[in-house]
């Protein structure tokens, strides 16, 4: 299995890219990941990277995109951050992946039993963790299903808010990104959201990305974009 090129990258469409991800986590699952030589794409990517997918992904030491997805170097662009937060600096990243490097499709993975998750459904406060999970209380807040023990120890609760989140940090990626928007508007990159469950390997994918950007539409009068 060869890297891609900037040639077989332009073949590729946000569709088509998706499906590639999806294919990939059903090897995964399978444990019938592709064979490859990964020295030989150390040679092939090294005066150039052209990655079809950019995942904004957890920190979690179980949800590396790579291996999920069953990619191999110079296939994903990955952006690592604890509760897959959009922070601007996170969304200047993926600007210049879409931008710059060619990827087609941008995907906020989430995924299960998620501690940055707990920590900020239980408002947990420690040094510059506390600023972090600040960009994943408004989740909590838009969860409002459940009325009672709104804690981490609410498996239902925490999962609601987790799904929340991914919603939160696709809209954060459109109100801090007008080149973004501007992309996934004209057809060149979709912006989708991913679970992933920790327990069985599966990738779930979330189709909130075209309601969020189109509610982003209604509320903001963004018809010009």
């Amino acid at each position: 299995m060869k890297a891609h090129t900037k040639a077989s990258q332009e073949t590729i469409t946000p569709a088509l890219a998706l499906q590639f991800l999806k294919e990939g986590n059903s090897r995964f699952i399978n444990n019938l990941k592709i064979n490859r030589n990964l020295l030989e794409m150390v040679n092939d990517t090294r005066d150039g990277q052209f990655p079809f997918a950019s995942i904004l992904s957890c920190s979690d030491s179980r949800t590396s995109a790579e291996l999920v997805f069953d990619q191999g170097l110079g296939d994903i662009f990955s952006v690592r951050l604890a509760g897959n937060v959009a922070s601007q600096f996170a969304v200047g990243s993926l600007e210049f992946a879409c931008k710059y490097l060619g990827s087609k499709i941008i995907v906020v993975l989430g995924h299960t039993q998620c501690g940055a998750v707990k920590g900020a459904c239980d408002n947990f406060q420690d040094g510059n963790i506390t600023p972090l999970l600040a960009q994943i209380t408004p989740a909590v807040d838009m969860e409002i299903a459940t009325k009672e023990h709104r804690h981490s120890k609410n498996n239902d609760f925490v999962h609601n808010v987790m799904l929340k989140n991914v919603e939160l940090q696709i809209r954060n990626i459109y109100a801090l990104s007008p080149t973004l928007t501007h992309m996934k508007m004209e057809g060149k990159i979709d912006i989708v959201g991913g679970i992933y469950d920790v327990g069985t390997g599966v990738v779930d994918f979330l189709e909130i990305g075209n309601e969020v950007l189109e509610g982003i539409v209604r509320e903001a009068d963004f018809s010009a974009v």
